[in-house]
């Protein structure tokens, strides 16, 4: 097993020190291995540990003041026991074998009674009560090592330094201001305490406490946990040696985003009530620029976001048609609005020869950036098996099956193909569950183009078949998304197909953009103050 000596130093700063090799020297000696030359106590050479078998021993080498064991005079060579106090001059230390355990994780929460009842040993305070006790040492900053601390973190924390970065800063500021051994900072995410930085391993911290923490806002020092009521009959009180430890939120106004946990496992000082108000000050400070670290890095996060999103829809646009095309005999137009920054609505045109166009609308179920991949990945598809489909049935079963393969299971898309001849007005089409496109006739009268198969993505063998119908002289063809249909008032009243079919009859004299527009119009002016709550697509053929 490992040895080690902690030392409390002269400025009253900690350090550990492995026990290697064979000898180990201190004293004032720059010849020492050890050496101490600022404090006078000591003499140049003062004492050594030696190895002796498996032990290390301890013997002072004739020096002027005496080296001191567990407060008795050190007469010759004496092998050590672990927690054996060795004090020199002004130096203290504690020898102890390192914990060579294996460690369940960096923090071990476990059960124990709450430190409520009268105690000598334990102070509990908040950061009201921090503030009453520091701001009575502001007279004179310059005596005041709180506030000398207090100011070291400012300076220290004022620095930008990404969130994973600030961490073990505040944890080695917390550590050094209150001259700790050991300590853990951990944060709450999801309601679970999670380590950000720690000094040391194998943190096993009462429940009670850490609860009192983050319930109550309250700062708990344990002045001696061998003596408190509430651990000294803890096994794992006793297995670490912590003799003194404090416990505080880190809490920002009114909200607890985390705690810092400091202890001392050796009795070379006990924490103060004034620690315990500069640790609790100290996190305070930490908390705020956590929070100021956290909401900048979200920021940051929305403006990368906002442009990649940004950037996307201008991809997705240019999948879409920059014009109608201009055939014989027919009038089309389109048009698309996602409700987000990008859609998963999709249309395009195909013109063929004879006068022949495709029309392709489809819908991915969901919205925003998801649902656009989905509609890009169709794109792609439709733009490989519509460069000239000879049987609208067997290409609606070829997109599906190659749609079957990439699409979550979560997700599916309604498409809508036809193809229409300007010259004759025959129209060809096959629907995989979307909307029934309507046909407004020359005199007036609507009817929709029904039938069809599932939507894609559910079922790799649904069949499907080609359908036919005609348009003739002035009727008009709407294909349209369901944003069109569903489009809600601010009484959540639907628009419905009914204002559809009005709207297109009333306006079917005119042409395919004219109507178009039209609808867009009424779809506006019936949802006006309410919010677009889905993308909106809409395709318009009119037969000349």
């Amino acid at each position: 097993m490992a040895r080690e000596l902690v030392i409390q130093c002269p400025d009253r700063q900690m350090r550990t020190v492995p026990l290697i090799g064979q000898r180990l020297s201190v004293g004032r000696s720059s010849a020492a291995d050890l050496c101490f030359a600022e404090d006078a106590g000591l003499s140049r050479q003062h004492f050594a540990f030696e190895v002796e078998g498996d032990d290390w021993t301890v013997q002072d080498l004739g020096s002027k003041n005496g080296t001191y064991v567990n407060d008795l005079a050190l007469k010759g060579r004496l092998v050590l026991r672990p927690g054996d106090r060795i004090t020199a001059g002004h130096l203290i230390i504690v020898y102890s074998p390192a914990d060579g355990r294996a460690q369940e994780g960096v923090v071990v929460f476990e059960g124990g009674a709450p430190p409520d009842s009268p105690s000598t040993s334990t102070v509990i305070t908040s950061l009201e009560g921090a503030h009453q006790t520091i701001v009575l040492e502001r007279a004179d900053p310059r005596t005041s090592a709180p506030m000398q601390a207090l100011i070291r973190a400012g300076q220290e924390l004022a620095e930008y330094r990404p969130l994973a970065e600030m961490f073990p800063v505040i944890l080695d500021l917390a550590v050094q201001g209150v001259n700790a051994q050991r300590g853990v900072l951990m944060t709450l995410e999801g309601g679970t305490l999670v380590p950000k930085a720690h000094k040391g391993d194998g943190f096993r911290i009462s429940t009670a406490v850490r609860d009192r923490v983050l319930n109550d806002k309250a700062s708990i020092l344990v002045r001696d946990a061998q003596l408190d009521e509430a651990f000294k009959g803890r096994m794992s009180i006793v297995e670490q040696k912590v003799h003194t430890m404090m416990a505080v939120p880190l809490q920002t106004k009114e909200r607890i985003i985390g705690l810092i946990y400091v202890d001392s496992p050796f009795v070379l000082r006990e924490f103060t009530k004034d620690d315990l108000s500069l640790l609790t000050l100290m996190a305070n400070e930490a908390a705020i620029r956590i929070e100021n670290a956290r909401l900048a890095e979200i920021e940051a996060a929305d403006r990368i976001m906002q442009r990649e999103l940004t950037q996307a829809a201008e991809i997705q646009r240019r999948t879409l048609p920059d014009t109608a095309p201009q055939m014989p005999g027919l009038e089309v137009a389109g048009y698309n609005a996602a409700c987000r920054t990008v859609g998963g609505d999709y249309y395009d045109f195909f013109p063929y020869p004879d006068a022949r166009v495709g029309l392709a609308l489809g819908d991915v179920s969901g919205k925003g950036m998801p649902a656009s991949l989905m509609a890009m990945a169709l794109h792609a598809r439709v733009q490989v098996l519509a460069e000239e489909p000879l049987d609208l049935g067997a290409f609606m079963t070829r997109l599906n099956k190659s749609t079957c393969v990439k699409c979550p299971s979560n997700r599916f898309i309604t498409f809508f193909f036809c193809v229409l001849d300007g010259g004759t007005g025959a129209l060809s089409f096959a629907s995989a569950g979307h909307n029934p496109p309507v046909v407004v006739r020359a005199g007036g009268q609507a009817q929709t183009l029904e039938g069809g198969g599932p939507p894609l993505g559910i079922l790799p063998l649904a069949p499907y078949c080609e359908m036919k119908a005609r348009l003739d002289p002035g009727d008009v063809l709407a294909i349209y998304s369901d944003g069109v249909t569903e489009a809600n008032d601010v009484d959540q009243q639907e628009f419905g197909e009914e204002r559809l079919i009005e709207v297109l009859r009333q306006h079917r004299g005119e042409s395919a953009e004219s109507i178009l527009k039209a609808v867009n119009d009424a779809v506006a002016a019936f949802a006006a103050g309410a919010p677009q709550a889905d993308d909106i697509t809409l395709v318009v053929a009119k037969k000349e």
